[in-house]
């Protein structure tokens, strides 16, 4: 049974294939209209999977635009899955972690909570990729995201955050002295753009983690994958994973995270059919 997964994004919309619960392949595309895309990103993985449109049996959709789709797309059956599961779905399916918060970090930012088949919408934040690429935009005039990360390689966060060892001289009640005491709260003026770009992306997945963490502690949940396009960004493992140890969190970031979503929904879909 081939079911093709499709995330219907405000600008991006993400597919994959998927045979019997496996990836076949995955391609992303850009288009105005929630109809163009899905057709777009369904012809572009017929194409490149050398197999025609009766091979699919089923459309999974989810995303902000698969309100927009109808019963079929090209002739094919389209089922439309609620986009929390197919986040926690996703997550789930890709770290083989059945009890999890799975974080879905897009241009804002979403807390799913897994606990075997039971998925909810735990909450969410308007902090994301959205809030980085404005602050960015509006600071240092860098309004793309592969520009942002690297200039920031080069960047220096003790120009610009403080920690808890500026404050205290040392660490403090369990605290290492290089915590975050507060993002942006010791700007230098000798601070450049590769120091800002780095501070921001510091100041959102710092955010996003902390939250999660206790999205996770509320739920007696030891576990969080994270999910979404920011987990594209080179300094997302190393920041997050720092959260994670100050607070005795485990957080994942699977392989294909960012298409995570598309993933979940043809595996709700492919599960349903069993």
């Amino acid at each position: 049974m081939i079911i093709v997964g499709i995330d219907i994004g405000g600008t991006t919309t993400d597919a994959v294939a998927m045979r019997d619960g496996t990836i076949m392949s995955i391609v992303s595309v850009t288009a105005g209209d929630s109809v163009t895309a899905a057709a777009g990103a369904l012809g572009r993985l017929v194409e490149e999977l050398k197999m025609s449109l009766s091979d699919v049996n089923e459309i999974a959709v989810t995303g902000v635009g698969s309100n927009g789709l109808g019963n079929k797309l090209l002739g094919v059956p389209v089922v439309k899955v609620d986009e929390f599961t197919s986040i926690g779905t996703g997550g789930s399916f890709l770290t083989g972690i059945r009890r999890a918060i799975v974080i879905s970090m897009g241009t804002g930012t979403a807390f799913v909570k897994v606990d075997g088949e039971e998925i909810s919408h735990w909450g969410g934040t308007g902090m994301g990729g959205g809030t980085l690429l404005g602050l960015s935009k509006s600071m240092i005039n860098i309004s793309n995201i592969k520009t942002l990360t690297k200039k920031a390689e080069e960047g220096d966060l003790n120009k610009v955050d403080l920690t808890v060892g500026e404050i205290v001289g040392g660490p403090i009640n369990g605290l290492p002295e290089h915590v975050t005491a507060s993002n942006f709260g010791n700007i230098s003026d000798e601070a450049n753009d590769a120091d800002k770009a780095l501070a921001l992306i510091n100041l959102v997945l710092q955010s996003i983690g902390v939250m999660a963490v206790f999205s996770a502690r509320a739920n007696s949940i030891p576990d969080v994958v994270l999910t979404g396009k920011l987990t594209r960004i080179p300094q997302a493992y190393d920041i997050i994973n720092g959260v994670g140890k100050l607070f005795g969190a485990n957080f994942y970031i699977p392989e294909n995270a960012d298409y995570s979503t598309a993933i979940g929904a043809a595996i709700h879909v492919y599960k349903k059919g069993l």
